[in-house]
């Protein structure tokens, strides 16, 4: 008969041990939500790139969109922290109006009530008749308050009942954190927003193609109107103050500038590197609207680290 063989004690300790390190890692898995072995979280491919990095934005976010519209995001300074908006608000009532006029020829007759005097101008007067195109230009790239009012009247009948659209836009598309008050952007306690919340507009509204044609425009031309028989010619306030688009590789397609005393300096960018888009948004810069670009320094400051890497 064959002699057995006999376990060792030791191997009862092991074993012991096995079973008590499998339980732990169970009991941490089940504590953080997750699964023992689920995938670890990509981390940012140069997490040092912008260590030290100094901005005037209180607020910013950037994120990368690969081909594939998978977006990773690269740097964030107080990115789900409420802000003001100021007129990047602007980008919201351009695509309601464009999801709601299904004719952006639809000629429009401005009344310019209710603008408050210290907003920014396209320069249509009262009584002028234009096309829903036209005020899409005039109110992204020269940031024309009286051109979103407009599209806001004709679109729901009144700013407020068009501010309800904006909102459950927002809703829809995930911006959790933001409320609006106004079409304009005009400075409001109850008008707010996120870096985060911004960045997630951005990429929603640049998905559609009207939008993306405006947005990218550095100047425009009106077609005549009853006003202004040559029409009127636009230039992007991104563009007008920004000397290069061009920089590291890469280029600054598109964007909406913003600034009320309150809100700061704010930026929304498009930008495209290797294939790649980035979508960078800073909110709060404390600077002098009427001679500073601290948004635009800190856009090219933070795009021109990521693009290093």
């Amino acid at each position: 008969m064959r002699k057995r063989t006999r376990l060792r004690p030791r191997f009862y300790i092991y074993l012991v041990l096995l079973i008590i390190a499998i339980f732990v890692l169970i009991r941490l898995a089940v504590h953080d939500g997750g699964s023992v072995f689920a995938p670890a979280p990509t981390p940012s491919p140069t997490p040092d790139v912008f260590q030290g990095i100094e901005i005037n934005s209180q607020d910013a976010l950037l994120v990368e969109l690969d081909s594939n519209g998978k977006e990773q995001v690269l740097f964030d300074k107080n990115g789900e922290v409420k802000a003001y908006p100021a007129s990047l608000t602007k980008m919201m009532t351009a695509i309601v109006a464009i999801e709601n006029i299904p004719d952006l020829s639809t000629k429009i007759t401005l009344n310019n009530k209710g603008i408050p005097a210290d907003m920014s101008r396209a320069g249509f007067l009262t009584g002028e008749t234009v096309s829903a195109n036209d005020l899409l230009y005039g109110m992204l790239l020269p940031s024309g308050a009286e051109c979103a009012i407009g599209l806001a009247d004709y679109v729901a009948g009144s700013q407020s009942a068009f501010v309800d659209m904006m909102n459950k836009e927002a809703q829809k598309i995930g911006m959790s954190n933001t409320n609006f008050a106004n079409c304009t952007g005009d400075q409001d306690e109850d008008h707010y927003t996120t870096a985060r919340d911004m960045v997630t507009l951005v990429e929603y509204v640049i998905k559609n193609d009207t939008f993306y044609k405006v947005f990218t425009t550095s100047q425009y031309s009106t077609a005549p109107t009853n006003k202004h028989k040559n029409g009127i010619t636009f230039h992007s306030t991104l563009f007008s103050r920004l000397s290069n688009p061009s920089f590291d590789g890469g280029q600054i397609l598109g964007g909406k500038t913003g600034y009320t005393k309150e809100a700061g300096q704010c930026l929304a960018t498009l930008s495209e590197k290797d294939g790649n888009q980035y979508i960078l948004v800073t909110l709060g810069a404390d600077g002098d609207n009427t001679k500073d670009i601290l948004h635009i320094d800190d856009a090219v400051k933070i795009l021109s680290l990521a693009w290093s890497r």
